[in-house]
């Protein structure tokens, strides 16, 4: 299977694109972004417990980065509530469940081999949040060149980052805006290396999940 596969070409998909499909076990389904691969796959999606649901325990090469969207996950390391932000490094092992269910966005096999480290953090906690240029910032990781953050921007401001890097974006409140367009809470896009935008805060404001330096695959 590949879904936007190629890192080279903007990918852009909104909630009106969202198509829920169900994974091998009950109670769990789907709404593929990117992918690679067949079951084992290189992916990024948004994922559906529904309450009750039990994945049986699995190894996760190449890690996992996982924020949880509602509802609150379980693992292993305990109960992640929304707002969580995990991450899980290569060869890593868990059984995850959700008792009254969640929705979290997840990527798969995009971490290097070397970065190691676990993750957990409460994006609600605000002392994990500094301000920054009328805005604020919560930084969630940085490995060799990657770096991983929700930006909270007050509403018209525009949307800076490193345009010489791959970014992904998964607009979590408000809108993101590019000219007469308009990316509501739950869109995702990712951007090659070099894209020029005009993206700014809608008329709420915008909270975001940002990556820069995607590692290459």
């Amino acid at each position: 299977m590949r879904i936007h596969a190629d890192l080279s070409l903007p990918a852009i998909v909104t909630p009106d694109d969202y198509r829920w499909v169900a994974s091998p076990q009950a109670g769990v389904t789907r709404m593929m972004l990117d992918c690679v691969g067949d079951e084992c796959a290189r992916a990024t999606s948004i994922v559906r417990y529904a309450p009750g649901s039990i994945f049986p325990r699995h190894a996760h090469p190449g890690g996992e980065e996982i924020l949880v969207l509602s509802g609150t996950f379980s693992d292993d390391s305990g109960d992640h509530p929304a707002g969580s932000y995990l991450r899980h490094p290569s060869d890593s092992c868990h059984a995850p469940s959700s008792a009254q269910g969640a929705t979290i966005f997840v990527k798969l096999r995009q971490m290097s081999p070397m970065d190691a480290r676990r993750v957990r953090i409460d994006t609600k906690d605000p002392g994990n949040w500094s301000s920054i240029d009328g805005g604020a910032v919560c930084a969630l990781h940085e490995h060799d060149g990657e770096r991983v953050a929700l930006r909270r921007l007050p509403a018209g401001q525009v949307l800076e980052y490193d345009r010489s890097m791959l970014v992904e974006i998964l607009i979590l409140v408000g809108e993101l805006c590019e000219q007469d367009r308009r990316f509501p809470a739950g869109s995702w896009l990712r951007l090659p290396a070099g894209h020029h935008d005009g993206f700014r805060a809608g008329d709420a404001g915008l909270t975001a999940y940002i990556k820069t330096g995607h590692p290459p695959c």
